[in-house]
């Protein structure tokens, strides 16, 4: 089965994604917006895609860095704490910010204990699964802090972080927040951002080969899904004297359409806007005089 499966490869382009976790459903939802046909067997992380000469291989997410950079897949999807704490630099480029699974690596202590700053911290117990971004942070903590011989002890594990300092185990933690849920009933409070991140694509430094039209194509995809994520499409009538104030609502990605009507007085215009302002933006419309305002929502899009 192995072997079938290796000579299938041969000369497909490979897509990594995350195999499981936060990122995973997300991902689906990428793949699907961007026309990627594939059926995935529950026992093999691997499948092929049915209309494009790509594989899709399933791996932990903070493998894919170092698969990617290694050239053993050429492009993949992950997370940019994943990236940072692979330690890659040079051997990957992120190619597109995905607009999801935002979170924040944050350096956490117990609200009611005496530590109060990461100065606090220098030259205690740090646990951590993200050993090398927290060893890189208060490795230059301690330099700075001037006391000959203290270094600040990290000490990685792989789950359960946030029970470290209710357990005895440290002083403070490393950890991921994403709504803070966790972190406060833990009894927990942030007290320094070493990162912000979100899902990315990534793909390979290795020279150009035959698959980069392919992962050109992909990659423009996955852009206009992302973007349809974002956007609506704003329709609606105008006297023609207030246009200018109109399209300065607006102003599109580039510039606005407009489009003269069977009035001569009034016209059409059509522009995309942020979904998150388009509230705020049919009000603005309307106090100065548009009428038939329409909303469309986008499933994709080329921007």
């Amino acid at each position: 089965m192995l072997d079938l499966l290796s000579e299938s490869l041969k000369g497909r382009c490979l897509f990594a994604i995350p195999k499981k976790g936060r990122l995973y459903e997300k991902c689906l939802q990428l793949l699907s917006g961007a026309d990627i046909q594939f059926t995935r067997s529950h026992r093999l992380d691997v499948c092929l895609v049915r209309n494009h000469n790509m594989a899709l291989v399933f791996l932990p997410a903070a493998d894919i860095p170092r698969f990617v950079g290694e050239g053993n897949v050429h492009f993949g999807i992950t997370g940019q704490d994943m990236v940072a704490e692979a330690d890659v630099n040079g051997l990957v480029s992120e190619t597109l910010q995905l607009e999801f699974g935002k979170c924040k690596l944050q350096v956490q202590v117990p609200e009611r204990g005496d530590i109060k700053t990461v100065e606090d911290l220098v030259g205690k117990k740090v646990v951590t699964s993200f050993e090398v971004l927290a060893g890189r942070y208060f490795g230059e903590l301690d330099a700075k802090s001037g006391k000959e011989g203290v270094k600040t002890k990290i000490e990685y594990i792989g789950g359960s972080v946030e029970a470290a300092c209710a357990l005895g185990l440290a002083d403070g933690i490393v950890d991921l927040v994403e709504s803070g849920e966790t972190m406060r009933a833990a009894g927990l409070h942030a007290i320094e951002t070493i990162l912000t991140s979100q899902a990315v694509l990534i793909r390979s430094n290795k020279p150009a080969d035959e698959h980069d039209a392919l992962i050109e194509r992909i990659t423009s995809r996955i852009a206009g899904v992302v973007a349809a994520g974002k956007y609506v499409l704003c329709n609606y009538n105008i006297p023609r004297k207030v246009v200018q104030e109109a399209t300065r609502v607006t102003p599109g990605r580039r510039a606005a359409t407009v489009s003269p009507l069977d009035d001569p007085d009034w016209v059409a215009v059509s522009s995309m806007v942020l979904k998150a302002q388009v509230a705020d933006v049919m009000d603005k419309l309307q106090a100065i005089g548009a009428s038939d305002i329409l909303v469309i929502g986008l499933n994709n899009c080329r921007v």
